[in-house]
């Protein structure tokens, strides 16, 4: 059986760490490198870092906090904002990135996935969905959460797995910052219609939301505010998360 992973996330916008609730109300979270550094010290098995205003300022995620970043980490590290094409998504990798998520460009143009996919693998394509509830099912989310598109979730996963993403970072926009637990609805959906892994976002507030999210079909659980306000460490996920009978890494 594959072991689940814990993923902390560091949302990045002008080079410091912020967090919110639902994308708005940002407050400073700290230094990016040095959360790096302390996450993967901790624990943590990969580490996201999502630049959150480079899609609306039309560039793509700052190299600079990438490299340095990435001089930190002796882990897996996914990198998010702006890609829309393989250039970006090449000068990422070349950065020091493991894997690109992408969403907005990915939405505007579904291509974009398995272009990506063909230069550089399945293993390196994520597919971010940002879910929000919208009557009896989910919208996607582009554009930093601001824009609700007329393309539904699932349907949306099943096509961009079709196309090449080997992964979805799959956060729900209702939950995200506040500590209230996952969407397991969303992650039940989602495990039921496609094979690629599901990382879990928005929401996580203990390590019993995380197991949740877990038994419902997410293959890695990703939290922020918890780690950055030291309520929880990585290892104190995984020590808790043995005691219910899940497999996690050492």
């Amino acid at each position: 059986m594959l072991t689940s992973r814990i993923i902390p996330c560091l949302d990045v916008r002008g080079g410091r760490v912020v967090k919110g609730t639902r994308f708005q109300n940002l407050r400073d979270a700290g230094d990016p490198v040095r959360q790096a550094a302390a996450y993967a010290a901790a624990g943590a098995d990969e580490l996201v870092v999502l630049d959150v205003s480079a899609t609306l300022e039309e560039r793509m995620a700052a190299l600079d906090v990438v490299a340095s970043v990435r001089a930190q980490l002796n882990i897996p590290l996914t990198v998010g904002g702006g890609v829309r094409s393989t250039v970006d998504a090449r000068r990422l990798l070349e950065a020091g990135a493991d894997k690109v998520a992408i969403n907005s460009a990915a939405v505007a143009r579904p291509a974009l996935l398995r272009e990506i996919a063909v230069a550089f693998g399945r293993q390196c394509t994520v597919i971010a969905i940002d879910a929000a509830r919208y009557r009896d099912d989910w919208s996607v989310m582009v554009r930093g959460g601001k824009e609700r598109t007329e393309r539904t979730v699932i349907p949306w996963l099943i096509e961009a797995q079709e196309l090449g993403a080997g992964e979805v970072l799959l956060t729900s926009w209702d939950q995200d910052g506040t500590r209230n637990g996952y969407d397991l609805e969303l992650l039940n959906a989602a495990a039921g219609a496609v094979q690629i892994p599901i990382i879990a976002s928005g929401g996580a507030n203990t390590a019993q939301h995380m197991a949740e999210a877990i038994r419902v079909g997410a293959s890695a659980v990703l939290a922020a505010s918890i780690f950055h306000d030291n309520d929880m460490t990585p290892f104190d996920v995984k020590e808790s998360l043995r005691a219910q009978g899940i497999e996690v890494r050492p």
